[in-house]
């Protein structure tokens, strides 16, 4: 069993000059100095708890940084929202935290939300924005039998947005969508310690299996930040091996290239929490993402979440 990063990653970069050239030799202008390293903050952004899976992989680039994780629980799950709803949501919040915190660079580790609000929130914030999208192209191309599935939300498989990445890049692959209503809360709850069964989690990724003339499945495109987090899970109830890609070293690797080199941190800093609902809990997020946490903040928004 093989878990794959994807390369396919939505980042953005404002007021921050390119590493290279086009020719492609290093730009002197983003060559720092030794004296010029810092230990950035960078804000993790989710609804709900999925965003650890990322956090754990930026962690492992970043022993450097100051992190803040924020979960939008209140509006948990973003699926449920219209696009229009979505990008309010987000932008609000966001507005809320960027005035809070200062980040240095912000990854928006959801699927559903960065199919639509990475374009506003660069044009709106001067700072280094990277999200994730589903990992149609490195499936792909990876692909021994052609089959090829995205376990994803409903909200991120009617997007637009996705069937351009399978018009453009699929090729001759059959990509079968799966649009899962309860696989993101049956996460949240298993991390929570609640009782989730097998046969639950296996119900939700039985479509993503397909059986045909022509082969089966052999890549699963993991689509959901929070999907990672059952990995073992899912691993467990699949109908036969597969391939599950999963994106966060992927994002990690991408946010330090846009960041810069590692400054020295022998000890790293405990990471903040923000949520919208309810605190988050500092021992479970420790015991996820591997870092001592801060007790749990809210985030007092102007207005409700959309229903």
């Amino acid at each position: 069993m093989r878990i794959e990063a994807s390369p396919v990653i939505a980042a953005g970069l404002r007021g921050v000059s390119s590493p290279a050239s086009s020719t492609g030799a290093v730009a002197v202008s983003s060559v720092r100095t030794p004296a010029a390293l810092h230990a950035p903050t960078i804000l993790v952004f989710d609804s709900g708890l999925g965003g650890l899976s990322v956090f754990r992989e930026l962690a492992r680039a970043r022993p450097d940084a100051r992190f803040i994780y924020a979960a939008d629980d209140a509006a948990f799950p973003y699926g449920a929202l219209s696009e229009e709803a979505l990008v309010a949501r987000v932008m609000a919040v966001m507005e809320h935290l960027i005035a809070r915190t200062a980040p240095d660079a912000v990854v928006i580790s959801c699927n559903t939300a960065s199919t639509l609000v990475l374009p506003p929130l660069r044009a709106r914030f001067p700072i280094p924005f990277v999200g994730t999208v589903p990992a149609i192209k490195p499936a792909c191309e990876s692909s021994l039998t052609r089959q090829v599935s995205v376990l994803a939300t409903p909200g991120t498989v009617k997007r637009d947005y996705t069937q351009k990445l399978i018009q453009d890049f699929a090729g001759d692959c059959r990509v079968t969508l799966v649009g899962s209503t309860r696989l993101a809360p049956l996460a949240e709850a298993a991390m929570r310690g609640e009782a989730v069964s097998d046969e639950e989690i296996a119900a939700e990724i039985a479509p993503a299996f397909v059986r045909d003339g022509r082969g089966r499945t052999d890549t699963v495109v993991l689509a959901c930040t929070h999907y990672p987090l059952l990995l073992d899970r899912l691993q467990k109830v699949a109908p036969w091996p597969v391939r599950w890609l999963d994106p966060a070293p992927a994002i990690a690797r991408r946010l330090s290239s846009l960041i810069g080199p590692v400054a020295f941190a022998a000890n790293p800093a405990p990471m903040r929490l923000f949520s919208t609902r309810q605190p988050l809990d500092p021992a479970l997020i420790e015991r996820i993402g591997g870092r001592r946490t801060r007790a749990g903040e809210i985030l007092v928004m102007d207005a409700p979440a959309p229903a």
